[in-house]
């Protein structure tokens, strides 16, 4: 399934979306070599994470799990894939005010983000900083993996 894409020519033009959803990213597989390359950057090596055979037979989640982190760090590369302003110059990621892991994400699961335009200010030495809800969407369950508010400030 490909990409629900918003593009728009100018920031001002994000200002009417306030309120509104963005879009939906395509669906990105966690596989377990992108597990094990995330516990390796991070050092968090738990058995939950990187131990397929004693997840199966020890885990609550019946098989390893995606670390909540490396599900949050995808918001980047999807929300890329949802939000396009041409005029952007520079755009950085200020932060993110609520995050909750409400599902666990199984290896060789799928996920994707579902993003609304929360609010839209504008910076006082120019630019814009968006507050976004962001959802990630896990394939074949009811609730999403994770939900948070990410704070992205923008400059043309």
């Amino acid at each position: 399934m490909s990409a629900d894409t918003t593009t728009l020519g100018t920031l001002a033009e994000l200002k009417e979306l306030e309120g509104e959803s963005l879009g939906t990213s395509s669906w990105i597989r966690i596989a377990q070599d992108r597990v094990d390359t995330f516990a390796d950057a991070t050092g968090d090596h738990q058995w939950i994470h990187t131990d397929p055979e004693r997840a199966r037979a020890e885990s609550p989640f019946g098989g390893p799990i995606a670390h909540g982190y490396l599900t949050l760090s995808l918001i980047i590369p999807m929300w890329n894939e949802v939000l396009t302003v041409r005029s952007v110059s520079t755009a950085v990621n200020y932060g993110l005010n609520k995050v909750r892991f409400t599902a666990p994400v199984p290896v060789d699961g799928r996920v994707r983000l579902n993003a609304a335009l929360k609010r839209y200010e504008e910076l006082p030495k120019g630019g814009v900083q968006v507050t976004i809800d962001a959802v990630i969407e896990l394939e074949g369950s009811q609730r999403p993996a994770c939900v948070a508010e990410a704070v992205y400030r923008m400059f043309e």
